[in-house]
């Protein structure tokens, strides 16, 4: 059975993290993400979407594995929010978040819910992603988890 994500959020919410990398002059820089499945130890699996390097990432199938990106086609999400650019969801490992600390993000508008996936759309997302080579076996357990209880 998957834990539980920070209140207000749900596998498939779109986030818009407002510190999440430095450039190479020390600016903090926005980056999106995807909520995918909470951890039976209360942290959240999550990816990066990304709209880099987008004449090296096939779009159909939408699931891509190899290299030298692998990554799931999500489309243009929503022009309203920042996503008005053909996206991905960047399947290269990444940390899981503390539950907790997203939680205090969350509060401080730092990272906020901008939408979410369609479940269809989830669903085949989750499905890649814990099929990815550099998803650890916990995130995969804590992926097809959330994925049996939709």
């Amino acid at each position: 059975m998957p834990g539980a994500l920070p209140k207000g959020l749900k596998p498939g919410t779109l986030l818009r993290h407002s510190r999440f990398y430095a450039s190479a002059n020390g600016e903090l820089l926005p980056k999106f993400l995807l909520a995918l499945a909470p951890t039976r130890g209360g942290d959240v699996v999550f990816r990066v979407l990304t709209s880099q390097h987008a004449e090296l990432r096939p779009e159909a199938p939408p699931c891509h594995h190899g290299n030298p990106y692998p990554g799931f086609y999500l489309g243009v999400l929503d022009p309203s929010v920042g996503l008005g650019k053909k996206s991905w969801l960047d399947l290269r490992g990444l940390e899981d978040a503390d539950g907790i600390e997203l939680a205090k993000l969350l509060d401080a508008g730092i990272v906020a819910a901008v939408g979410e996936l369609a479940l269809a759309t989830l669903r085949a997302a989750m499905e890649c992603a814990a099929g990815a080579e550099d998803t650890t076996q916990a995130q995969e357990r804590a992926i097809r988890d959330q994925l049996a209880a939709l």
